[in-house]
């Protein structure tokens, strides 16, 4: 997790070049936390879109007395990635999981295809009867 304030307006993450791991960064809740104004605060991910150029999107934007708090069901993103106020002081509190996947680990191979024997083996499914 981290935190954004007035002062620590962005924080990024970033994994090594050089890491020939697939990397994961999930963005879970995003929330004002103590000392925080009754203001608008908006927190934007910045990365890199397909064709390498910098994209800023708004993800939360957060009012002490109606929305606090904003749940983002393990939002997605590739790094490098980063998070920054673009509007209000904060402190808003950002938390979520990184997921390193080694190249060499099947495990993130799809599990669910059956080989061909595997197929054969399964019964037919027959309509129900009346």
């Amino acid at each position: 997790g981290c935190e954004l304030t007035a002062n620590t307006k962005s924080y990024t993450f970033q994994v090594d070049e050089e890491d020939d791991s697939d990397h994961v960064l999930a963005l879970s809740v995003v929330c004002l936390t103590d000392g925080a104004k009754d203001e608008c605060n908006v927190v934007e991910v910045v990365g890199r879109n397909h064709e390498n150029q910098e994209i800023a999107v708004p993800v939360a934007n957060l009012k002490l007395s109606c929305q606090p708090l904003l749940s983002l069901d393990n939002f997605k993103l590739q790094p490098p990635v980063t998070f920054r106020l673009a509007a209000g002081s904060g402190p808003v509190h950002l938390t979520g999981w990184h997921r390193i996947v080694h190249r060499e680990d099947a495990s993130f191979e799809e599990d669910d295809d059956l080989s061909e024997e595997e197929e054969e083996e399964l019964a037919p499914i027959m309509p129900a009867k009346k």
